[in-house]
């Protein structure tokens, strides 16, 4: 009964606003007729039981839209009709085709590596309107580095070229190469990384002397904040309580994680306390969650920043079935400015979508253990001259095979967003 009256002031509510309205529309300003339509706006929004904003359901990007804006459309910020529709066309041809000798030949370490990312990994969704998710800078793309972030990153990548020299990727000209020349063994395949990374310093490419030096997927932790969905994920459930917001994220092969953001004024926790996700608090600015998210770890990895990395985002629905996504990225540490990415999710039907809570990754799942006993086998095979020195072989899907989740790397087969 509570409920219904509930439901019968809100409704007298948005009627107040409204009538006065069709009265004397014909002479409002616009202006006036914008604040009206907020005031409705706000009224009519989905609430809890307890008066906050309902952010819940299962919510999911339904377009393709990259991160960066890639570079053949410059300051444009939206893509025409005509041109969303020629690229969903040549997308749709490429991810489509049979295996062809531009993207791998039958039978080469190539192929065996791609094999199971080019016939589970290439689902696609129509092509969005705008160019970028960044917003901020105008043009769309992730700020330049600084000094000391461009440091560590070609730190990195030398020592990942070194892993990679002796490799079929560097013999072949690989773009997963680039930078690289094709030589023997390096004797830096024995070094200790120059950083060790949430991501894995190595990923995966021909190394397996621990668990860290393989990817994330591999290791199911694939997981990061910002999250703006993957080829083949991107979905959430968002719950609330009072005082609580819980968000579920979806991601690869059942690598799904939960992430709880208390609604509180308390202060962040200890500067020495470090967390993957970093440390969440939440406040309501109006129909808004804004999310401030600090204390990360020097371990996570969010595009080359780590434990400096600083998040505002603003989580708001538009409507029954949109929630738009804003977060302002900062660390003045790896970039030499903050920038700002907007994203829409739709929300999907609770019937017909299921989403399994549980991490299912490593459940039953014996691949790490098989990639560590089998680089053990292949260095036995190589000191009893049974087989290749596994220093010159790739055992990455990603790191040596150019691998781009159905594209080629170069040539009419590439992506063409890239």
């Amino acid at each position: 009964m509570a409920q219904r009256w509930a439901e019968l002031v809100e409704m007298a509510a948005i009627l107040v606003l409204v009538s006065p309205a069709a009265c004397s529309k014909a002479g409002q300003s616009s202006t006036a007729r914008g604040q009206e339509t907020a005031a409705i706006q706000a009224t009519s929004m989905p609430r809890t039981l307890w008066g906050e904003p309902d952010l819940q359901g299962i919510w999911s990007r339904d377009v393709d839209i990259p991160l960066q804006r890639p570079a053949k459309y410059a300051d444009r910020e939206f893509f025409t009709e005509e041109e969303r529709a020629e690229l969903d066309r040549r997308i749709a041809d490429i991810v489509s085709r049979d295996t062809t000798e531009s993207r791998r030949a039958r039978g080469t370490e190539r192929d065996v590596n791609e094999e199971f990312s080019q016939t589970a990994w290439t689902t696609r969704l129509p092509i969005g309107k705008r160019t970028s998710l960044i917003v901020d800078p105008p043009d769309g793309r992730i700020p330049p580095l600084t000094p000391e972030a461009l440091k560590a990153r070609d730190n990195r990548r030398e020592f990942q070229l070194a892993l990679m020299q002796a490799t079929e990727a560097c013999r072949k000209r690989m773009r997963s190469c680039a930078g690289g020349t094709y030589r023997p063994v390096s004797a830096r395949r024995n070094e200790p990384p120059p950083l060790y990374v949430f991501g894995g310093i190595a990923n995966g490419i021909n190394r397996a002397d621990g668990p860290e030096d393989r990817g994330v997927a591999e290791r199911c932790l694939v997981a990061a904040v910002p999250d703006f969905g993957t080829v083949v994920s991107g979905f959430r459930r968002i719950v609330q309580a009072p005082g609580q917001v819980a968000m579920y994220y979806d991601g690869i092969v059942g690598t799904g994680w939960s992430r709880n953001i208390p609604i509180t004024t308390a202060p962040h926790l200890q500067p020495t306390v470090r967390q993957w996700w970093g440390d969440s608090r939440g406040r309501w600015d109006g129909n808004t969650l804004v999310v401030d998210v600090t204390n990360f770890s020097p371990k996570s990895d969010f595009q080359g920043a780590h434990e400096n990395l600083h998040l505002v985002e603003r989580w708001t629905r538009l409507g029954a079935d949109t929630i738009e996504y804003v977060v302002t990225v900062d660390d003045p540490t790896t970039w030499t400015r903050s920038w700002t990415a907007k994203q829409e999710l739709k929300k999907q039907d609770e019937v017909a979508n299921h989403v399994y809570y549980e991490p299912r990754c490593h459940e039953g799942n014996y691949g790490l253990v098989g990639v560590l006993a089998g680089a053990r086998a292949a260095e036995k095979a190589f000191a009893e001259r049974r087989g290749p020195d596994p220093a010159t072989l790739c055992s990455s899907f990603a790191a040596c095979g150019g691998f781009d989740f159905g594209f080629a790397d170069d040539g009419a087969d590439a992506n063409p967003l890239r």
